[in-house]
């Protein structure tokens, strides 16, 4: 795809840095960091590995950002792309396992303050005595962070990019935001969000890669990259390691979740906002399916979206019994899509946001139910468990709508109480209106394709139900009461 290169066209300004550390040294420094960082990943809400052994670790690329000084009075700053995992008698590259992007700062004394940062003081090799921690949380290396975005050039296994025009004030005071659990995210002053993918793999993350071919549209819907940062390296894979982006930080916005909890709780009508929202979901299709290829799916092809879509349930089933009543219903829904294939339709498929849900957009304009609010479509990374090559592919616009149908159910449902049908019908309403915006914003009319919207909002709702069982049993009836409701609709 010629748009997935954009983000490489910064390796060839600035200068050359120095180059990752030979295989010797690096094994030293993984030597030095084994023990602590073994103790130290498992635990943080990023590591995808949780309940697994970690396995052996295995050093990718180390980059010296910032060497320590050496009197011990300044910090250093390592950047290192870690496998856990990894097979033994394999390369580091080869093996299998999770990749993990780690910035580690280096201290000789560690100041009271940076001590909930600790990951460990190594007891041999090259860092042997010295405290090594979480460098986001320390000011001055987060800012040598921004200073690096905002110079473009190569140092070592890094390649810095900055978007033409893009202003990134220096100086700007960095902070952490927490409860994230995928990546991690520091805010410079009130200008510039900086989001850290934790675990990366080959290949253009999408969360670069559309909001900068949308930039090129003149699309106002999503916040334009201003700089971002890859790793690649001789004899590594062929496609970058997406690491970073930064972009506008929305200071004063609110998110559609809290403005939907807003209204449910304190009654202002929402539709003209959810109609509003319907609009924008269109805008930001059409300018994706303008700048990037789109492809129509027909007969075997769109059949075997129907099938995986089976498979997936039957998966399901065999680990959430309370699914087992409602399996043939589910099955008739992902028929009807097959017989529809079988019949000569097609679905039109192209680049989507791929996670689409209220947490995801946002507006700054005044009442909740103001009918001209401004929505912003933020996190275009997709479902982060999935494998990213999964995540670039297109597919019918009608599985964005499917997300965010699915995610004003589960925004009634933390209104719900027994026997008041209020928030039930909250939710029909504002389904009904984000559809209607989305046909009047230019979108085909999601309720005119029945098969493939009932589809796309089952298959959510069965990946919802093992989720919710696997990770927040509390939840589970809440997907449960769309399983049912689309058993019957199928029925």
């Amino acid at each position: 795809m010629s748009d997935s290169s954009a983000p490489r066209t910064a390796r060839a300004s600035g200068s050359q840095g120095q180059s990752a550390p030979p295989r010797a040294q690096g094994s030293a420094l993984l030597r030095s960091l084994s023990g602590p960082l073994a103790n130290w990943l498992p635990e943080q809400r990023w590591f995808a590995g949780k309940g697994r052994p970690l396995g052996e670790l295995a050093l990718i690329s180390a980059t010296e950002l910032l060497p320590l000084s050496p009197t011990g009075t300044a910090p250093g700053l390592l950047h290192l792309l870690v496998r856990a995992g990894a097979r033994p008698g394999r390369s580091p590259e080869s093996a299998a396992g999770d990749c993990y992007q780690l910035l580690l700062g280096v201290r000789t004394a560690l100041p009271d303050a940076l001590g909930p940062a600790l990951v460990g003081r190594p007891t041999e090799g090259p860092l042997r005595g010295l405290a090594v921690y979480e460098a986001l949380h320390d000011p001055r290396l987060a800012g040598l962070l921004l200073e690096r975005l905002r110079t473009p050039g190569r140092l070592g296994t890094l390649t810095f990019g900055r978007a033409p025009g893009a202003a990134i004030p220096s100086g700007l005071a960095p902070r952490v935001l927490t409860g994230e659990q995928t990546n991690s995210s520091v805010v410079f002053g009130d200008a510039h969000i900086l989001k850290l993918f934790r675990r990366v793999s080959p290949g253009v993350n999408p969360d670069l890669e559309l909001p900068l071919a949308l930039a090129r549209t003149g699309c106002a819907r999503v916040p334009a990259p201003a700089a971002w940062f890859e790793a690649h390296w001789p004899g590594g894979p062929e496609e970058p390691l997406t690491l970073g982006v930064l972009q506008p930080f929305l200071a004063g916005s609110t998110d559609g979740w809290q403005l939907a909890q807003r209204s449910l709780a304190e009654g202002p009508d929402f539709t003209p906002a959810a109609h509003a929202l319907g609009r924008a979901t269109a805008e930001v299709h059409a300018a994706l399916a303008e700048v990037l290829p789109t492809d129509l799916l027909t007969g075997r092809r769109l059949e075997g979206i129907a099938l995986g879509m089976m498979e997936r349930l039957d998966q399901a089933v065999e680990v959430v019994s309370a699914l087992r009543p409602y399996r043939d219903g589910l099955r008739r829904c992902y028929a009807a899509l097959a017989d529809h294939a079988a019949r000569g339709g097609g679905a039109r498929v192209q680049r989507l946001h791929g996670d689409l849900h209220l947490g995801q957009v946002l507006t700054a304009d005044g009442p909740v139910g103001e009918a001209g609010a401004h929505w912003t479509m933020i996190d275009f990374e997709g479902e982060p468990a999935r494998p990213l090559a999964d995540r670039r592919e297109p597919g019918p616009p009608v599985r964005d709508v499917a997300g965010m149908l699915r995610s004003f159910d589960y925004a009634a449902c933390q209104h719900q109480v027994d026997g008041d049908s209020r928030a039930a019908e909250w939710s029909r309403a504002n389904r009904a209106a984000y559809c209607a915006g989305y046909a009047d914003g230019g979108g085909e009319d999601p309720l005119a394709e029945r098969e493939l919207l009932l589809s796309y909002e089952t298959d959510k709702a069965v990946y919802e139900v093992l989720y919710e069982a696997r990770h927040r049993p509390s939840w589970l009836p809440v997907p449960m009461m769309a399983i049912r409701r689309l058993a019957e609709a199928a029925a």
